[in-house]
């Protein structure tokens, strides 16, 4: 299947829109999901570390990974952002054509 969700964690609603927006209107992704109140708990350095985060869920083509990952660490403020891809097993397929339309290098600006 050619599109994915991609998973982002950042630090605040903020951080977050400030990647959302870009990523959509430069066409690297069809939409951003914003999803305040996560609590992470994880290993850093050693250390066990507790924080508040806010998952970004981008919808986007596989092909369009490296691009947006990219554009996503230019944007984030962790050393090491999560920037994941999910596959997508199934959708219905005017959902998935969405996607794509909306990613496809003549829909960039």
């Amino acid at each position: 299947m050619e599109a994915v969700f991609i998973y982002v964690t950042a630090p605040s609603e903020e951080v977050a829109t400030s990647i959302a927006r870009p990523v959509v209107e430069e066409g690297l992704a069809a939409c951003a999901n914003i999803l305040r109140g996560m609590r992470s708990i994880y290993r850093w350095q050693g250390r066990i570390e507790e924080a508040e985060e806010t998952v970004l869920i981008l919808k986007t083509r596989a092909a369009l990974f490296d691009a947006l990952a990219a554009r996503v660490r230019d944007l984030h403020p962790y050393e090491c952002p999560c920037i994941v891809a999910l596959p997508l097993a199934a959708g219905t397929p005017d959902y998935l054509r969405w996607i794509l339309g909306e990613t496809a290098p003549s829909s960039t600006a």
